[in-house]
């Protein structure tokens, strides 16, 4: 692998936007080329990041040395470009959701696996430093035991949203696929593996093709217990962009949360890190006070950190944080929040 590596990425959209700023303000890596649609947009972008369009990413791949790639296109065309990078060798980057099916993205593990190209999903959320912090916090005996945890991400999308991506409102698109499979993560990192969810939707506000609003109760597997409640429709800023502060592009409210976490002992609101818990010579109880305190971070934009994680997977000095096979997992529980839905009833997770 070349000191300075050659990458190219698929789908000029707000994400690959956000990976090519990144790239060319690194020192170790390169952008060789933008895949995407020839609109004069994309074909303006691309001249200013003073690299070639191409319309497909075979084309670029065969034209221009290639280390790795960076797949942000819309989710429809995640399984063909990711097949296309493990077939040819080269390590790879897909954003969330890995596909918009679960079949394919369980092809795309057995490929990857088969072929042993390294391959990572772009939860980009897990390399935060808030995880870190929050971790060490519930693993602790002052948090004790989890019991049970709530989340919310509750935003209002504009109408441009939509407009710039009409494939936002259909099958393949809508929040639980964009969005919540990112919490999806964070609740599997923070409280363990899914065993069941019992969900509803509602299409009320917009009529689109897909959700605007989804309520879930979900049963971890080693039992605890929580809530989630996710709408792109609400004028709300209990979300991770506004309570995080990680992306300057949203208003920032730090002293909201989009977490809470309950244990035995403690409990843990997410991310302004606000902790209480029960001092060690007290019993826990209703009519005891507690201690409150503050879980330190020291914050770093985690799309950076993933960037950088990336090239050391590619160089091969790492193995991916989040694999192929987490992105599947992911979808799994994604799937059966899907079948509650349909048929109003809680649904096992297949893990």
């Amino acid at each position: 692998m070349p000191d300075k590596i050659q990458l190219v990425v698929c789908g000029p959209g707000l994400i690959g936007k956000k990976h090519v700023e990144l790239i060319l303000g690194r020192s170790d890596c390169v952008l060789a080329a933008i895949v995407g649609p020839a609109t004069q947009e994309n074909i303006e972008y691309s001249n200013r990041c003073g690299v070639p369009l191409y319309e497909d990413i075979n084309m670029a791949c065969d034209t221009c040395a290639v280390d790795a790639v960076i797949i942000s296109s819309p989710n429809a065309f995640h399984s063909d470009q990711t097949l296309t990078c493990l077939q040819r060798g080269l390590p790879v980057l897909v954003e969330k959701p890995l596909t918009d099916s679960l079949d394919d993205a369980r092809m795309l593990v057995q490929e990857a696996e088969k072929l042993g190209v390294a391959a990572l999903v772009g939860h980009h959320r897990t390399y935060s430093p808030l995880l870190r912090a929050a971790e060490k916090f519930l693993r602790s005996n002052a948090f004790g035991r989890m019991v049970c945890m709530q989340g919310s991400a509750l935003f209002y999308k504009p109408a441009h949203y939509f407009l710039d991506g009409a494939w936002r409102t259909r099958k393949g698109g809508g929040p639980i696929l964009i969005n919540l499979i990112h919490e999806v993560g964070l609740m599997r990192y923070f409280c363990g593996e899914i065993k069941s969810v019992f969900a509803m939707a509602s299409n009320r506000i917009r009529h689109f093709e897909v959700e605007d609003t989804v309520a879930i109760s979900i049963e971890f597997c080693d039992g605890a217990l929580g809530t989630f409640i996710l709408s792109d429709t609400a004028a709300s800023d209990k979300s991770w962009e506004m309570t995080s502060g990680e992306n300057s592009a949203y208003p920032h409210f730090p002293s909201s949360n989009c977490y809470h976490f309950a244990g035995t002992r403690g409990s843990l609101d997410f991310p302004s890190m606000v902790s209480r818990t029960y001092a060690n010579d007290v019993d826990p109880s209703w009519w005891n006070p507690f201690d409150m305190g503050h879980v330190p971070f020291v914050p770093h934009d985690p799309l950076a950190l993933q960037l950088e994680h990336f090239l050391e997977v590619a160089r091969g000095q790492a193995v991916p944080l989040v694999s192929l096979r987490d992105g599947y997992a992911n979808m799994q529980v994604i799937e059966a929040i899907g079948k509650s839905i349909d048929g109003r009833a809680p649904v096992l997770v297949d893990i």
